[in-house]
């Protein structure tokens, strides 16, 4: 289970995404982005030692506001192999330095989405300790399903990002997020709500199962 701590975080999380945002193929603004966080889920970390966050990060920079779907993995110490994928280092009032990274690329989100899927694990409230976030669906049709093979081949592009599972399927993470129903094709999928500028609860697909290449 994963505790919340009410403490400091030097930079923020936003701070963070601020520089790196811009740095994504998928990325949609003109320059750096005015973020605000008005929704996500959390993941616990079978072992205890992975802070797993899907958060919302709401640009609104340009003409319209953008969501997006930014999961970011929070470590202890360095991930071997993962200077890519390293969106920054913070200072946390209570556990010192933790390495934020792109979750996408750290074997413990890949391990857990895919659990998400089949229902083996229960998605936790952003902020709360111990509070399932009963607003985050899933599903998923299909055999058993098995976390990559370390390391992942994981691809950025301007529709998102996508790593091939070891069972022959691909998983999608939905970057920018918009209100509508799952692909057709999907195997399954996770969706999750957020707070609009407007104050409405909004509802997308955050993550999808497709049959693989």
């Amino acid at each position: 289970m994963a505790i919340i701590h009410r403490t400091t975080l030097e930079p923020t999380k936003l701070e963070l995404l601020t520089d790196w945002l811009p740095t994504r193929p998928w990325y949609v603004g003109d320059g750096a982005p005015e973020l605000s966080r008005p929704g996500g889920f959390r993941l616990d970390d079978p072992e205890g030692e992975v802070g797993i966050e899907f958060m919302v990060a709401l640009d609104a920079s340009g003409p319209a506001p953008v969501a997006y779907h930014v999961p970011l993995t929070y470590r202890g110490a360095p991930l071997a192999d993962a200077d890519h994928a390293l969106v920054g280092t913070t200072e946390h009032g209570v556990l010192g330095t933790r390495w934020v990274y792109d979750g996408c690329h750290d074997p413990v989100f890949q391990a857990q989405v895919l659990a998400l899927f089949e229902g083996r694990v229960q998605a936790q409230a952003q902020s709360l300790t111990d509070t399932p976030d009963h607003e985050v669906a899933h599903a998923y049709t299909g055999p058993a399903l098995t976390a990559p093979t370390w390391p992942a081949t994981v691809t950025d592009t301007a529709s998102g990002t996508t790593l091939p599972t070891a069972d022959g399927t691909t998983l999608h993470i939905h970057r920018r997020l918009t209100p509508g129903p799952r692909p057709a094709e999907a195997l399954g999928h996770v969706t999750g709500a957020w707070q609009s500028p407007g104050g409405d609860r909004v509802r997308a697909v955050f993550a999808t199962l497709v049959p693989g290449d």
